[in-house]
């Protein structure tokens, strides 16, 4: 996917030059689909949420943010993994809830993005638990997780969104993951 017409629309769209998301849609389409498959693929194999719903259900609430000061491709992703995020805790905590029929676990797998293994299944609720944790001692390395974990951002775009340097996301993701490591165990 190309930098420049992406960057450049979303460009187009904070200096309100007549675009709008619509425009943007088919070019950022697959790589929301690719994003979705990833998340989807970490979570239980019976998931009553398929790609394309979610990214559907995240670009409905992308609209709806026409006031954001999108500042460029990563940016824009970043957003969008934030969203996608929101979209699965609220379907696992709609899914889990007893007058529903809840039947326990929304199951997430961590083990390839974050290279640690916990030996039993992970709540994506308990994620998401830990992740507010994190995000209440370190707001910005809670971001960068999210940014790696959910929005499969590289470390070059994470840094670029957060305008820190390469290494300073290395740093803080390293302590992130021993931060989740810790808190996801149970130890």
């Amino acid at each position: 996917m190309e930098e420049k017409p992406i960057t450049q629309l979303l460009q187009e769209l904070r200096a309100r030059e007549g675009k709008s998301l619509d425009d943007l849609l088919p070019l950022v389409y697959d790589e929301l689909r690719r994003l979705a498959n990833g998340y989807l693929s970490r979570e239980r194999a019976n998931h009553t949420l398929q790609p394309t719903a979610l990214v559907h259900e995240a670009y409905l609430k992308l609209i709806g943010h026409d006031q954001l000061e999108w500042q460029n491709r990563a940016h824009f992703f970043g957003i969008s993994a934030r969203i996608m995020r929101e979209i699965l805790i609220d379907h696992a905590r709609g899914k889990n809830r007893l007058k529903r029929g809840g039947d326990g676990l929304t199951q997430i797998d961590l083990q390839d993005a974050i290279s640690f293994s916990i030996d039993r299944p992970l709540d994506v609720l308990i994620v998401d638990e830990a992740m507010t944790k994190l995000e209440m001692l370190d707001e910005r390395q809670a971001r960068i997780v999210e940014m790696k974990f959910f929005g499969g951002l590289t470390v070059e775009e994470i840094a670029e969104v957060l305008d820190i340097s390469p290494a300073t996301v290395k740093r803080e993701w390293s302590t992130a993951k021993l931060f989740l490591y810790k808190a996801l165990d149970g130890s």
